[in-house]
């Protein structure tokens, strides 16, 4: 990689991890889509904003990520992941720490207004995201509880919380697209945790996938795609078969999975991962649509 000055907005940038924010957007993108379908005109200020505190989130938890792996040692130099900011002493630990100030408060400026339309319980729901943001990185996500977050916030949460903010109310369908959601997401946690299991553990770093072994998270991986297309069916009233291309693709993607198994070459299954997420959010949310 060119050299990058230190501080500089190019390492901002990468700080910040842009392509993540795909995966922040299909958890609203699904909410307002249901709603959408479900005979809901789109309120889009504060939907744009449910978007926008989601990406500020992401961001947030990003930095928050980068700065503790690198303080605690989890960045070492047999890291298999791609490069990030502190460690490569793109981004000093100072700066970082005044940037994750500045993100968390843009958070909550962004969420405040939400409030409006969601009513004062909202207050709780981002008061969790921020407080959630940080013991990801700086407790849960060693102890093997990543995986349940990421069902939670990347799924649940966001879902039922940008759906009620639309229509002020719930219902089981979108409580199973929530968990569909959580699920999918969770593919690219596995992924990662697959690829750094041997890292993690010389750092005793304990996620789920050094708990349950490599040829579990395999298993898990494949079950996690098949457990949410099949959650989505029942909202879909059972055009399940829209969504069997995308199968077909999480199948070919775990089946690169198992063949790689080590190394940094699993950094492509990441890319597919991801890709497959955006995906999925697409197909999911245009069959609601198509099927309500």
């Amino acid at each position: 990689m060119p050299e990058i000055g230190k501080n500089s907005a190019k390492a901002w940038i990468l700080a910040a991890r842009p392509k993540t924010l795909s995966g922040a957007a299909v958890p609203v993108i699904i909410a307002l889509s249901k709603s959408w379908a479900d005979g809901n005109s789109i309120n889009w200020i504060p939907a744009l904003l449910c978007l926008l505190f989601a990406f500020v989130m992401q961001i947030d938890a990003n930095f928050v990520n980068d700065y503790y792996d690198c303080v605690k040692g989890v960045d070492r130099e047999d890291r298999l992941g791609p490069e990030r900011a502190c460690a490569q002493g793109w981004v000093s630990l100072s700066a970082m720490k005044r940037m994750i100030a500045a993100t968390t408060l843009l958070a909550a400026v962004t969420g405040l207004p939400i409030i409006c339309w969601g009513g004062t319980q909202m207050i709780a729901v981002g008061i969790a995201c921020i407080v959630f943001c940080f013991l990801y990185t700086t407790l849960l996500s060693r102890v093997g509880m990543g995986d349940i977050l990421v069902l939670l916030f990347f799924g649940i949460v966001p879902v039922c919380a940008t759906y009620f903010i639309q229509t002020q109310t719930l219902s089981p369908d979108v409580l199973l697209l929530s968990l569909s959601c959580g699920l999918v997401t969770d593919c690219l946690l596995v992924v990662n945790n697959y690829r750094d299991r041997e890292t993690d553990r010389k750092a005793g770093k304990h996620t789920l996938i050094t708990l349950i072994g490599g040829s579990a998270a395999e298993w898990l991986y494949l079950t996690l795609g098949v457990a949410a297309v099949l959650l989505a069916a029942v909202p879909l009233k059972g055009h399940i078969a829209i969504l069997a291309p995308w199968l077909v693709r999480h199948t070919s993607t775990w089946l690169g999975m198992k063949k790689i198994r080590y190394g940094r070459e699993l950094n492509k299954i990441l890319g597919q991962t991801a890709l497959n997420i955006l995906l999925f959010g697409i197909v999911l949310s245009l069959s609601l649509i198509l099927y309500p």
